[in-house]
């Protein structure tokens, strides 16, 4: 666990130093070889919330100055989300992993909370449909998108103001080399302490990928992994779940044809 976020964090301070606490050392405790240590630089920060100009310029500096080493999608060690382990194994497409992903992600909750028959029944349809049907576009058609570092557990408890240089920091990564879309999505809800005007600023500075026309449903369909992560973790985001729910009917009635529906209308 520790190695992943040092690695995640050395991965961003070589991009955007001045907006990070830079990684120090990880390694194994010598009294006990089953914890391990991760020290970072001291940052005294301000837990005042950073503007959505500020972090819409932090993650823009960050996705399109960086580039995946592999050119696929995926990051070179594991890392966690919560204390649920990432599998980080390259894939080819984006498609293939994120849905690799959202899968564990379900398997995560139902690990923890018990299998749910409704929602299988459900992620069937809309793992058939829903996911090849908002994500193979982006790379087909002549359409393609780049890999770029992302943060993925940017809620707003981890990002802060330095008090010293009143930059952004932002910290506690959990770095993927995928699609720069996928770091929007903690801004979808207030629940996560920000807004969709972090949102509104971020494509002001980056495009939204084409088809520019799903990048809302795109934007859901991330979303969707992290209230499951967090209704997996703690019980207060349980009532999330009828929330993934209605957002899993609204994109299945949408897109019934799946990818398949997208071909056609092209």
């Amino acid at each position: 666990m520790a190695t992943g976020e040092f690695e995640s964090q050395v991965a961003m301070q070589q991009l955007i130093p001045d907006n990070v606490a830079k990684a120090v050392a990880v390694g194994p405790l010598d009294e006990d070889n089953t914890k391990s240590y991760f020290i970072v630089e001291f940052k005294d920060m301000h837990a005042k919330k950073p503007s959505p100009q500020m972090v819409a310029a932090v993650l823009s500096k960050m996705h399109q100055s960086s580039e995946s080493p592999t050119g696929k999608y995926g990051f070179p060690v594991t890392t966690y989300k919560g204390y649920f382990l990432v599998n980080n194994d390259w894939c080819e497409k984006w498609e293939d992993w994120f849905a690799r992903e959202f899968g564990q992600t379900l398997q995560n909750y139902y690990s923890r909370r018990g299998e749910d028959a409704e929602f299988v029944g459900l992620f069937e349809d809309f793992s058939a449909k829903v996911i090849p049907r908002l994500l193979r576009p982006l790379e087909t058609g002549g359409r393609s998108i780049k890999s770029t570092l992302c943060h993925t557990d940017l809620w707003h408890g981890n990002a802060a103001l330095d008090l010293e240089t009143q930059e952004c920091i932002i910290f506690d990564p959990c770095c993927l080399y995928g699609h720069n879309e996928a770091d929007l999505s903690f801004f979808r809800t207030e629940a996560y302490g920000w807004s969709k005007e972090y949102i509104e600023e971020y494509v002001k500075l980056v495009q939204p990928s084409e088809p520019q026309e799903d990048f809302d449903d795109r934007n859901a369909l991330y979303a969707m992994r992290n209230y499951i992560v967090s209704a997996t973790l703690w019980d207060h985001w349980l009532h999330m779940m009828d929330h993934v729910k209605d957002e899993m009917r609204r994109l299945i009635a949408k897109y019934p044809e799946g990818f398949a529906g997208f071909e056609e209308g092209a």
